[in-house]
């Protein structure tokens, strides 16, 4: 049953989430009472056999399951707390197989600081009612009952962790043949793998902010508290001097790719193409030579025509980053860039967005921005367009146009609160299909359930900045889960 639901979850993409480098240490034990063990003959090997099942259910391609097996007093499990911080475990998930003492819990967990997740699982629908009480011993018929307890010690347990400070959370249903039960395990999993590919994350920041934005200026070193990673400043002159030493082969190349991966119009001229081309490798190298996981950019470049000429034909490039993992967003958008970085790190992309107008007609609202987009999410093929003007920027050059793929979506902001922390904003809905404008943005048209007019209002009411990110798939609890991993709130309005 989960290798099948596994394989049925929607992917955006071909390439492994974010381009994840790095084994997830999940950590996973059983919890039982040693003194039922000789009481009871079978019932250990039983219940470590149902456990055994749980490490094959919760193992991915990215995972690494450290099984530490039943543990039934407190001196294995002050052992087992030490075992799991040498393996850096960031996830513990802990199957309650019968009654147990949270004396074995508590050691196990308490200095670890990752998220702990009870596993609630009944090996069956039912207990056999007529069949146990049909057995003559009372003895056997107790060891029969005591492998349908494993809900018996939840409280005790849940209760011990809240008081610790413990982020604690449940996951309650039946062993075998319970999708709901691996969806949620595959949510804390996915959430797990996200909060800790941000942690790894090197964002770069390019140029300066778009001057007067004043809802998208953002402190980096609360992004580095709130998400981890690092943040590496970037000059533009640097993206300029490897524009220039990019060669005619390269350029060809590349140009050679935009018509592969693009529905180049036929008004694109070759000049632009090939400087877009040229500035597309370039991004090519700034990127692998700083690391980078994502990248933050504005700046006019205004009084120095080679950072002009830079800046104004960044797009395709760009674009073609962010479809490979590395998301891009315009002007200096940090808090943004890390709301696209989550997005594509569950592998449903992240689009740069903002409102673009209202549709009260059809009840929707169109939304979009100039500047890269998600092209991998895009309604079939990414067109490119001349524009002799970026509107509200310096310069004139190629850009990219595109509708989020139809179907259902979901918007995260990352919002700067008035606490001076991070929040996440939340809302899922549908890309629907209809006329937009065809003027070289990107542009869709999404609704919402508290409808167009209703949804802006309760949106704006929570102070996110004009931008959002945008990935296809209704993925709100996957992101709550995040939420409660990096401990900040996460806000869903729809």
């Amino acid at each position: 049953m989960h290798s099948i639901l596994q394989n049925s979850v929607h992917k955006a993409f071909s390439h492994p989430p974010d381009g994840y480098q790095h084994v997830l240490k999940v950590g996973l034990f059983g919890i039982g009472l040693d003194t039922y063990w000789p009481q009871f003959e079978g019932l250990k090997q039983r219940l470590s056999g149902y456990l055994q099942f749980v490490e094959q259910s919760l193992g991915k391609p990215y995972t690494s399951v450290i099984n530490l097996g039943v543990i039934d007093n407190a001196q294995q499990a002050i052992k087992a707390g030490h075992q799991f911080r040498q393996a850096d475990v960031e996830i513990i998930f802990i199957y309650a197989t019968t009654y147990a003492l949270s004396a074995t819990v508590l050691p196990v967990v308490r200095r670890l600081g990752v998220p702990v997740v009870i596993l609630n699982l009944s090996p069956e629908p039912a207990i056999d009612y007529a069949r146990i009480n049909s057995m003559n011993d009372r003895t056997r018929m107790t060891g029969e009952w005591l492998a349908f307890c494993g809900s018996c010690p939840v409280p005790e347990i849940m209760n011990v962790l809240k008081r610790s400070g413990i982020a604690a959370y449940q996951v309650t249903g039946m062993l075998y043949g319970d999708p709901v039960v691996w969806e949620q395990t595959d949510e804390w999993i996915e959430a797990s793998r996200v909060a800790n590919s941000m942690s790894y994350n090197n964002l770069g920041l390019l140029g300066n902010y778009y001057n007067g934005m004043l809802d998208i200026y953002s402190d980096p070193t609360l992004q580095l508290i709130t998400f981890g990673g690092n943040v590496t400043i970037l000059e533009v002159d640097e993206l300029s001097a490897l524009r220039e030493a990019v060669g005619i082969v390269a350029i060809q190349d590349r140009v050679s790719e935009f018509y592969e991966r693009f529905d180049i119009q036929a008004d694109c001229s070759i000049y632009e193409l090939e400087r877009a081309a040229r500035t597309s490798v370039a991004l090519d190298q700034l990127v692998d030579r700083h690391a980078l996981g994502s990248l933050a950019y504005y700046h006019k470049g205004t009084g120095n025509p080679s950072n002009e000429d830079t800046m104004s034909s960044i797009i395709l490039g760009t674009s073609l980053l962010t479809a490979r993992g590395i998301p891009v967003a315009g002007e200096y958008e940090i808090k943004n860039v890390q709301a696209m970085k989550i997005m594509d790190s569950f592998g449903v992309g992240g689009s740069f967005t903002e409102y673009y107008a209202m549709d009260y007609t059809d009840d929707v609202i169109l939304m979009g921005h100039d500047g890269p987009g998600h092209i991998q999410i895009a309604q079939g093929k990414t067109k490119v367009r001349p524009l002799e003007v970026y509107h509200g920027k310096v310069g004139s050059g190629l850009s990219v146009e595109m509708s989020v793929r139809n179907g259902p979506i979901t918007m995260l902001s990352v919002v700067e609160t008035i606490a001076g922390k991070l929040m996440l904003l939340v809302a899922e809905g549908e890309s629907v299909e209809g006329p937009i404008l065809e003027i070289g943005n990107t542009n869709s048209r999404y609704r919402f359930s508290p409808g167009a007019r209703a949804f802006v209002e309760l949106w704006n009411g929570h102070g996110p900045a004009h931008h959002c990110a945008v990935g296809i798939g209704h993925i709100g609890s996957r992101l709550k889960k995040l939420g409660e991993i990096l401990r900040i709130e996460v806000v869903q309005i729809c």
